[in-house]
């Protein structure tokens, strides 16, 4: 019997689709009684940054949902966005889009399978179990399909699992590698644990940040769950609003996301905060997924040192160990995380372009970028902190 062709339809808001259909294609684990692998792809999580106005008009990111339905099933979705910036992706393209303009081309708007402002590796092509073959078929011909009818320059799909890389690279959309530093815990009893497969001298260097940190005059206190309060999201939006005015310009997400976050996902929320006389001078926040603390906002008012390597990393380790969590993924770039046992690894995007000559140019580029990537992984995973031997100089 032949199949039923598969209906690919696109939405401009997820309040077109209901939480339960969007959710048993983006974390079917949930209904068996599990935390969702990936907080970031849930509705409720992509619904938080349509609500409060961080992504949407004005923000160069366009609600563009791919969802695709067989027999008024749905079987498979994506966050799509169309964009008119690179801005808040962490897979950059500015280069191809300048050389791309500079040859007469129109680069923007583009499409966008990504959760936004969110560099951690995750399912972008959201099937529902026992559709897998034919729902990320569907989801990458249809946004491919949608890319060339509108006539934007290209399609890309951003921090994707390795299996969605090479099945879109099998379906001819072109691999990019690229390269973050992550935590691992092979099952560590405790931090002192993991230090004892440091190297002496990195071993040290860590004790001695975390005590300069932990002694910047105050507490550092950590919130999850029902014991977060309205008024540490004050003080967070704070410290948000003077990292993104540093790096962005604008911060790109409204104080709005945090107080819906607050109400929808606590329980999928890890927030330090350091508190000097009972008034919080810093923080951090995480994002708690199956098997992986997912760092991603940092900020604060006062400098103190060592303080972001303690609340951003040993924090995070501490917090991965005492729930057994697999990994701490610790956000984009920073080969600083080397010293402090975050090793490199690689991350994978997807990558449509219309233009056949600007293609094969990329195409050619990305060949030579894994390489590099990959050479890049090796030699600095031998820089890293883990003892090499076992018997090393007495401390």
């Amino acid at each position: 019997m032949d199949q039923k062709p598969i209906e690919i339809r696109v939405l401009g808001s997820l309040s077109q689709i209901a939480a339960e259909d969007w959710d048993a294609c983006a974390c079917p684990e949930v209904a068996q009684g599990t935390r969702a692998i990936d907080p970031f792809t849930t509705y409720r999580f992509l619904h938080a940054l349509e609500q409060s106005g961080s992504v949407g008009a004005g923000t160069g990111w366009q609600s563009q949902y791919l969802t695709a339905y067989l027999d008024e099933t749905l079987i498979g979705c994506a966050p799509l966005y169309a964009k008119t910036h690179s801005q808040g992706e962490y897979i950059f393209d500015h280069n191809w889009a300048h050389a791309y303009e500079q040859a007469g081309g129109r680069y923007y708007p583009k499409l966008q399978i990504a959760v936004p402002f969110t560099p951690a590796t995750g399912r972008r092509l959201l099937v529902r179990p026992g559709y897998e073959a034919i729902g990320q078929s569907a989801l990458v011909q249809g946004a491919v399909q949608l890319a060339a009818d509108n006539q934007v320059s290209s399609l890309h799909v951003t921090f994707c699992t390795a299996e969605e890389a090479r099945v879109g690279a099998e379906m001819g959309l072109m691999h990019r590698v690229s390269q973050q530093f992550h935590w691992s815990n092979p099952g560590y009893v405790n931090f002192d644990a993991f230090l004892a497969e440091l190297s002496s001298r990195k071993r040290k260097n860590i004790r001695k940040e975390r005590a300069q940190a932990q002694g910047f005059g105050g507490d550092i206190r950590s919130y999850t769950g029902a014991e977060l309060r309205s008024e540490h999201w004050d003080a967070f939006w704070a410290f948000y609003q003077d990292t993104g005015s540093r790096k962005w310009g604008r911060p790109y997400l409204t104080r709005e996301f945090f107080a819906i976050l607050h109400e929808t996902m606590a329980d999928d929320l890890h927030l330090i905060l350091a508190e000097r006389d009972g008034y919080p001078v810093a923080g951090a926040l995480n994002f708690i997924g199956r098997d992986v603390l997912f760092g991603r906002y940092w900020g604060c008012l006062e400098h103190h040192p060592c303080l972001h390597f303690e609340m951003c990393y040993y924090q995070a380790i501490d917090f991965a160990i005492a729930h057994g969590l697999g990994r701490v993924e610790a956000g984009a770039q920073g080969e600083h995380k080397l010293a402090r046992g975050y090793l490199p690894v690689e991350t994978h995007s997807l990558h449509w372009l219309g233009d056949p000559g600007f293609a094969e140019a990329v195409a050619r580029y990305l060949e030579a970028e894994r390489a590099a990537i990959a050479d890049e992984v090796e030699v600095l995973t031998s820089y890293g902190p883990f003892r090499k031997a076992q018997v090393e100089e007495q401390e």
